[in-house]
């Protein structure tokens, strides 16, 4: 029984350890949700911008217009080589914080099972020590029986 309060103390570690990978999985999936939605902002803002660009090469538009316009395509094009960087960075992040809680769950089942298994052990252990008293018990009677 002592061994069964300190897997269970065990246990509670490992549960500790699983609600802080869940948290840490949380916040990296929330990260990278933000990462990604500003990612997909810029994307729309650059396709906006290019369809802008196109319009002006079809009407007569003064040239540092267009030229301005290729300026501002051009930042959106490095803002989002760096934020594809920041995305692709969230998403290691986030499958490293998904193979920790699948670890720890895995951790927490292991030691369920343990404990869930020395409960039985213990059970039968006391079953069988019931029966053979309850033998014990019996053969008393029937040999008492016997002498008078």
């Amino acid at each position: 029984m002592a061994e069964t309060v300190a897997l269970s103390k065990i246990l509670n570690v490992r549960e500790s350890e699983k609600r802080d990978a869940q948290k840490a999985y949380q916040q990296s999936i929330d990260f990278f949700e933000e990462i990604a939605t500003q990612l997909y902002n810029l994307l729309r803002k650059k396709e906006v911008a290019e369809e802008s660009y196109e319009g002006y090469l079809h009407q007569t538009t003064p040239i540092d217009r267009i030229k301005e316009q290729v300026g501002y395509i051009e930042i959106l094009n490095n803002q989002i080589v760096k934020l594809q960087h920041d995305v692709q960075k969230a998403r290691n992040e986030m499958d490293t914080n998904h193979e920790k809680l699948t670890n720890a769950f895995v951790e927490v089942k292991k030691f369920e099972k343990i404990i869930e298994h020395r409960h039985k052990a213990d059970e039968e252990l006391t079953k069988k020590n019931e029966n053979a008293q309850m033998d014990e018990i019996s053969m008393q009677q029937y040999f008492s029986q016997k002498i008078r």
